[in-house]
C-alpha cells in the first residue's frame, strides 16, 4: 500500500509543479510585453516623437511675463519736467492659492493687509470671492511703494505684487488742460498724453520663465528687451506758463467770469510758449472732476471774434488801395436794409488810425463794402481763420466760415467787416496776431519745440503789415480803448472787442466775452497775445476793460521774464510814436 500511495502523491505533486511553471512563466511574458510596450512608448516619447510631451510640460511650467516700458517723459523747452512717471505696484490675489490655504481668516495680516489698501477687510474677501477657482484679481492699483513693500513683507499666501508705474504732474493744474492725463493703465486720454500717445508709449517686452509648483520661477528661459518710449519736448517754457496760468486766474476770479484762456506764441517762431485756461483742474487726483471741466478750450471752444479782425480789414484796404494811410472817412451811423451801423460813440470823420484807434464799426463797415464781397472772405482765410492749425492736438474745431461762393447782403458784408458771421477758436486767432507781428509772413504754430525756425510765407507786403501794426500802437495809448494794457518801457499793439454769446437756439443772449489781442515790443515784435473772458460777470464786459489790464499784466510780465530790451523807456520814445502815427494820419485821429 505504501508504494501505490507515494506513487500517486509524486504524481499529484509534478502536476502541480507543472502548473505553477506555467503561471510563473505566463506572468513573465506578460511582464516582459509590458516592459516592451513601455519601451516603445518611452521610445516613441523621447526620440521618435518628443515634441507632444515637451509641449505638455511647458504648457505646464512655463509663464510669459510682460515686461513694461516705461512711458516716455513730457518736458517744456527748457527740459523742466511736466509729466513723468514713477513707480507704483498693483496689488493682485491668487483666489485658488488663497482658498487652498484656508481663504481669509482672522489671521492678524488679512486685516493689515486691508488696513494698508484702505478698504474694509469684507471688500477685500468679496473681490477675491467673486471666481474661488480663478488664478488673478485685482486688490488695488497704483499703490506706493512704501504700501507695497510693507504687504510684501506680510507673506499671505496668494497675495502678490506687480510692478507697474503711475503718472505724475509736477505742474498740477498750472498747464493741466494742455499736457492731459492718462488712464489707470498708462494710456493717454486727454491733451498731449492723449494726441502724442504714440510717441509716448513703447513696446512692451516679454520673458519666458519656468516655474514650480508653487510659483517659484526656477529658470530664464528667453527674454524680448521692451523698446523704449520717446520723450516730448514742448515749444511750452514752464515759467511763461505759471505766469499766464496765475494771471488769467487772477482775472476770472475779479471779474467773476465763467473761464478765461490766454495763449502766447513766439512770431519769430510759431512757437506756443502758453496755453493756460481758467478754471482749471488736478490732474493728479482727478477725484470729482468732471469731463466737461478737462476741455482744452483754446482749441475746442468757437466765438465770434468781433473787433479783433479790424486789423484785417485795415490791411486788406490798404493793399487793395482802397485807401491810405491817411485817408479820413465819414463814420457817422447809416442804414443798411433797415438795419442800423453805428458805433459806442458818435464820431463824425476818423482817420484810418483813429477807425482802429475808436474800433469803429461805421468805419470798418464803410471800407467792407467798398470791396469785392468775396474780398474780406479771402483776406480772414489767408491769415488762417477757417482753418485747423494743425497743432497735432486732438479736439480742435475748425471754426465756423463761410463759403466764399455764397450770395452776400450788404448787411452781412458791413457786419463781417467788425467780427460777427463767422467763429474762431482763441487758437486760431493767435495765428492770426502772430502773423501781424511777423509783419505779414505767415508761419505754423508748433505745440513742440522748433529748431531751426520754419520760414514761414509771406502773405502781404512788409510795409503794409508795419503800417498796420503802428496804427494798432494807438489803441493802447492815452484815448485808445485798450488803454490799461499799455506796459510801461514797451510799446504795444493791440486790439480789444467784445462780442454778444449765440444761444443754443441761434440768437444772441446777455451774455459777453471779453477779448484783447496783440503784439509787443512793437517796434520788433516778439511775442503774440490773446486774451479771452468769458462771461464776465462783475459789472463790466468790455474788452479795454476786462480783458486789456490782464493783457498787459502778462505781456509786460513775459517781456521782463525774458529780458526784452524796452524800446519806449522814456515819454519821447511815446512821443515819437504819436507824432508818427499823426504824420500817417495827416494830423487826424
Amino acid at each position: 500500500m505504501k508504494p501505490a500511495r507515494s506513487v500517486k502523491y509524486r504524481r499529484r505533486y509534478e502536476e502541480k509543479v507543472s502548473y505553477v511553471s506555467w503561471r510563473f512563466l505566463l506572468l513573465c511574458a506578460g511582464i516582459g510585453l509590458a516592459l516592451i510596450g513601455l519601451i516603445i512608448r518611452v521610445t516613441y516619447l523621447q526620440v521618435i516623437n518628443p515634441e507632444e510631451l515637451v509641449k505638455e510640460g511647458d504648457m505646464r511650467s512655463l509663464r510669459v511675463q510682460k515686461v513694461t516700458a516705461a512711458r516716455g517723459m513730457i518736458s517744456d523747452r527748457e527740459g523742466r519736467q511736466l509729466a513723468v512717471s514713477v513707480p507704483v505696484y498693483a496689488i493682485w490675489a491668487d483666489p485658488k492659492i488663497i482658498y487652498e490655504n484656508g481663504g481669509l481668516t482672522n489671521d492678524e495680516r488679512w486685516q493689515a493687509l486691508a488696513d494698508e489698501l484702505r478698504l474694509p477687510l469684507e471688500q477685500v474677501n468679496h473681490k477675491i470671492s467673486l471666481n474661488p477657482n480663478s488664478r488673478f484679481a485685482y486688490l488695488a492699483r497704483q499703490v506706493n511703494p512704501s504700501v507695497g513693500e510693507y504687504i510684501s513683507k506680510l507673506k499671505i499666501a496668494g497675495i502678490y505684487l506687480r510692478k507697474e508705474s503711475r503718472r505724475y504732474y509736477p505742474s498740477g493744474p498750472v498747464a493741466a488742460h494742455l499736457i492731459g492725463v492718462t488712464d489707470i493703465d498708462g494710456q493717454g486720454i486727454e491733451g498731449i498724453e492723449k494726441s502724442f500717445n504714440y510717441l509716448l508709449t513703447g513696446a512692451p517686452g516679454e520673458r519666458i520663465v519656468r516655474k514650480d509648483r508653487y510659483g517659484r520661477v526656477i529658470e530664464d528661459v528667453s527674454s524680448i528687451d521692451s523698446q523704449v518710449a520717446d520723450d516730448l519736448v514742448l515749444s511750452i517754457d514752464e515759467c511763461i506758463q505759471s505766469l499766464v496760468y496765475r494771471e488769467l486766474t487772477r482775472s476770472v476770479m475779479e471779474n467773476k467770469a465763467e473761464s478765461g484762456t490766454a495763449i502766447l506764441v513766439d512770431v519769430q517762431t510759431g512757437e506756443v510758449l502758453a496755453m493756460a485756461n481758467s478754471p482749471s483742474y488736478n490732474p493728479n487726483n482727478l477725484a470729482g472732476t468732471p469731463t466737461q471741466v478737462m476741455r482744452n478750450r483754446a482749441i475746442t471752444d468757437v466765438f465770434e471774434p468781433g473787433s479783433t479782425v479790424k486789423p484785417m480789414v485795415i490791411v486788406s484796404a490798404l493793399n487793395n488801395g482802397i485807401v491810405k494811410a491817411n485817408s479820413v472817412l465819414n463814420t457817422q451811423p447809416y442804414i443798411i436794409s433797415g438795419h442800423e451801423i453805428k458805433d459806442v460813440a458818435r464820431y463824425s470823420e476818423l482817420s484810418i488810425t483813429g477807425i482802429l484807434q475808436k474800433s469803429s464799426n461805421v468805419g470798418v463797415s464803410k471800407l467792407a463794402l467798398a470791396m469785392p464781397a468775396d474780398e474780406l472772405v479771402d483776406v480772414y482765410a489767408r491769415f488762417g481763420l477757417g482753418k485747423p492749425t494743425n497743432l497735432g492736438l486732438i479736439g480742435e474745431s475748425s471754426g465756423i466760415f463761410p463759403n466764399k461762393k455764397m450770395r452776400w447782403s450788404e448787411f452781412e458784408r458791413a457786419t463781417f467787416s467788425f467780427g460777427y458771421g463767422l467763429m474762431v477758436t482763441p487758437l486760431q486767432l493767435a495765428r492770426v496776431y502772430a502773423t501781424i507781428g511777423s509783419f505779414g509772413i505767415y508761419r505754423p504754430l508748433s505745440i513742440t519745440k522748433v529748431d531751426p525756425p520754419v520760414s514761414g510765407a509771406r502773405i502781404f507786403p512788409e510795409a503794409i503789415m508795419r503800417t498796420v501794426v503802428r496804427m494798432m500802437e494807438s489803441v493802447a495809448l492815452p484815448g485808445g480803448g485798450g488803454v490799461r494794457a499799455a506796459v510801461k518801457g514797451y510799446r504795444i499793439a493791440i486790439k480789444t472787442g467784445t462780442a454778444k454769446k449765440v444761444g443754443n437756439d441761434g440768437h444772441y443772449i446777455n451774455q459777453y466775452i471779453a477779448y484783447t489781442a496783440g503784439v509787443a515790443p512793437a517796434s520788433n515784435p516778439r511775442y503774440a497775445l490773446v486774451v479771452i473772458i468769458n462771461e464776465p460777470t462783475a459789472g463790466k464786459y468790455y474788452g479795454g476793460a476786462v480783458s486789456a489790464p490782464v493783457f498787459g499784466a502778462i505781456m509786460g510780465g513775459v517781456l521782463r521774464l525774458m529780458n526784452i530790451e524796452p524800446d519806449a523807456l522814456t515819454s519821447d520814445d511815446n512821443e515819437l510814436v504819436i507824432n508818427k502815427i499823426k504824420e500817417d494820419t495827416g494830423g487826424r485821429s
